[in-house]
């Protein structure tokens, strides 16, 4: 019977006889490490190359050698037979209700905020625990590439089949200002600022910078395009050295954490603007612990206001 197209040309029985005849540098000798008959090793060496349809070894040659082919095979072969003898103890792990390694991409507006709270509630379920702060864009391409478990960010990747997405929370986005700078209450006096102040922009790269200049494009602002930073720390630092002004959100402010009194922050006039965040993973496959750290990051953002900006409170709501 022809084998389907989808069949892979080999099982992992016949990879690891495979394996230990290029170890053990013949059949004969990879049959006595085994516990097997030579003529078993040299069947389903054969059948390995006859479904591959390459030959594997040079047999003119004693003692025998690879060919390319078996060359690049022993390569790979040698990953897949490692990963799959860890699978069972994860397993085994996996019984005791607990993860080998969950990986977490957080926005950089909740690094220090939101950090260290879900590392000790993810460490309560996992046995490693790594936690990785930066571009939204950037955990997205991650998770989707299975090298992140979980990603809190402003992408809840609506359009991916296959996800659970629990909300955190929604933010209105504020004007960083100088101490003693004007007061903005109307877009005029919007208007008035950009003229005078210059602009500290977050970094194109950045979901919140491209959605803070499409907003300015929206209701007709567009300061000349100078300073921009990845961090809230860069922009919170320009503000305050006076003669700028920052579109911001709260959680900026509370993550760049100026000096007190280093800048004032104001609600942003004209029509609503505002992002989410929210917590996305692969659905059914962690269990409680996306329920789990959603919550977390709820209760620990909800202390953190309280506790360092309450002021700041009246922009945020928490889901």
């Amino acid at each position: 019977m022809q084998p389907r197209p989808d069949d892979l040309p080999f099982d992992l029985r016949q990879l690891t006889i495979f394996l230990a005849v290029c170890d053990a540098g013949s059949m004969a000798a990879a049959a006595r490490r085994l516990g097997l008959t030579q003529p078993a090793v040299s069947l389903a060496v054969a059948e390995l190359e006859t479904r591959i349809g390459a030959g594997l070894f040079d047999r003119a040659i004693r003692p025998i050698a690879l060919t390319p082919a078996g060359v690049l095979l022993r390569q790979r072969a040698s990953a897949l037979v490692s990963e799959a003898r860890q699978i069972a103890p994860m397993l085994r792990e996996a019984g005791r209700a607990r993860f080998p390694l969950v990986r977490l991409g957080l926005v950089d507006s909740l690094s220090r905020t939101l950090g260290p709270t879900l590392a000790d509630a993810i460490a309560q379920r996992a046995d490693e625990v790594a936690i990785l702060s930066g571009l939204t864009a950037s955990h997205a391409s991650a998770l989707l590439s299975r090298n992140l478990d979980v990603m809190i960010g402003v992408d809840d990747l609506a359009q991916v089949a296959g996800l659970e997405r629990r909300p955190i929370l929604t933010e209105s986005y504020v004007l960083m200002l100088p101490p003693g700078g004007p007061a903005v209450e109307t877009m005029e006096d919007l208007r008035g600022l950009a003229e005078r102040f210059e602009l500290v922009r977050f970094s194109a790269r950045s979901s919140t910078g491209v959605e803070i200049e499409r907003h300015l494009r929206r209701i007709g602002l567009e300061p000349p395009r100078r300073l921009s930073f990845d961090t809230p720390q860069g922009v919170a630092a320009m503000v305050a050295e006076g003669g700028r002004f920052a579109v911001v959100t709260p959680l900026c402010v509370v993550e760049a954490a100026p000096p007190p009194g280093a800048v004032v922050c104001a609600a942003l006039p004209g029509p609503e603007f505002a992002r989410s965040l929210t917590l996305v993973a692969y659905a059914h496959e962690l269990g409680r612990l996306p329920a789990e750290l959603a919550e977390a990051s709820r209760a620990g953002l909800r202390a953190r206001l309280a506790e360092v900006a309450p002021e700041m409170a009246r922009f945020v709501q928490i889901a």
